[in-house]
Formats: C-alpha cells, structure tokens, sequence
C-alpha cells in the first residue's frame, strides 16, 4: 500500500449506517458489499460468531479489493446468550421486539482489517449493553409497520427517533448502530493506517451526544 497512514478503506458491507459511520473517519472510502451467509454454527458463542463472520467477509472482499484495506463488520443482539438476528417477516419482528422489550441485552459486533496485498489482518469484538424502555404494543405495530426493523439484528435501530426503543447504554453507541468506530480505530493504528484525529469528536457531533467509553477504549 502507497501509504499506510492514508489508506483507501473498502467497506465489505451495504448497509447504510456502516457508510454513514465510517464517513465519520475522514478517510476516503469505496462500497464492496461482500455476499457472506450470515450463519450460527452449532455450539457457537454470538461473539464467536460475529468475529468469524467479520472475518469471513473480509476474505470475500478481496477479489475487489484492488489494493485497498479492507473493513467487514458483522453485527447481532445477544439475549440470555442467544443470538437474535434480523427478523424475517413481520410477525418475527414483532416477536423480537416484545422479548426485548424493558429488559436488557448485548450488541456485539465483530470488526476485521484485512491488507490483500501484505496479507495483515486484525480483528476484535466490541460489546455493548442496551436496556430498552417499556415501550407498547401499538408502538411495536407501528414501528414495525414502518419497514425499519426487518433488515437490523434485533429488530431496531438505536437511531430511529420516532420509536426511540432504547433506555440507556453502556458501551459504544456506534457499535449499536453497526460499526464501532473507536475499536475500528484502534485496529488501523495497530496496523499503522490510523489518521491524525480519533473518531470522537465526530461521532460525538453526529449522534448528537458526549461518549463516556472512548477514552477507555482507545487507551488499549
């Protein structure tokens, strides 16, 4: 690579939120969307899983890498230490959101780097606790109805104002989102690429809020 403080970046991922997240980097970017069954294995922990799939992802992006770095990221809610991935019909949606519903459960995402043309790679799992309000059940039909929940682990977006299903969290608000920004950072810096500035403040104007994990996260 030309030069590894200021690397193309080459998301493996279509969603929306992983873009809107790592434009907060400043780096500049392209979309390779990797094609990666996101599947538990038998006997598999969700942070087992989400490391693997991140990883899995990575490696499915390298035919169109075209010398960038590669970032993959798999996200899911864990409940009671079982895995709650994106619904597949309404009714499962709706399923989903009154079993969270004022409890509390972990969003755990998997993040890789992968350089193709060294072969470095790096990977770490981030961990977020999330407590959902009581919200009711018209709430649920409505946002539901909405379309929102069907493509997300856990059936919600943190982000989505007019639901706003969550109470508080410890953790990484990003990594609820889909892509953990400081821990993201942290692996470019282990690999040399990271940028001047951190993710912070950035993240911190974007969501409108004062994050209270990053300086732990990134003194590792």
């Amino acid at each position: 690579m030309a030069d590894r403080h200021q690397p193309t970046l080459i998301l493996a991922s279509g969603s929306p939120r992983r873009r809107e997240l790592l434009s907060l980097l400043g780096l500049p970017f392209v979309v390779r969307p990797a094609d990666v069954p996101e599947l538990n294995h038998v006997g598999e922990s969700p942070q087992q899983m989400v490391l693997r799939l991140s990883q899995d992802k990575a490696r499915a992006a390298v035919a169109q890498a075209q010398g960038g770095l590669i970032v993959a990221a798999d996200t899911t809610v864990a409940l009671d230490g079982r895995v709650v991935g994106k619904p597949v019909d309404v009714a499962e949606a709706e399923a989903i959101l009154r079993a969270l519903r004022a409890r509390q459960h972990t969003v755990l995402s998997g993040v890789t780097l992968l350089d193709p043309i060294s072969g470095w790679t790096c990977s770490e799992v981030a961990e977020s606790t999330v407590w959902m309000r009581t919200y009711n059940d018209q709430e649920i039909a409505a946002y539901v109805a909405s379309g929102d929940p069907l493509d997300k682990a856990g059936a919600y977006a943190i982000q989505y104002l007019d639901f706003a299903p969550v109470a508080r969290i410890e953790g990484c608000y990003s990594n609820v989102m889909g892509l953990p920004l400081c821990h993201l950072y942290r692996l470019l810096r282990e690999g040399g690429f990271a940028p001047p500035p951190t993710p912070v403040a950035a993240c911190n104007r974007a969501h409108r809020r004062t994050c209270d994990v990053s300086s732990a996260i990134l003194s590792h």
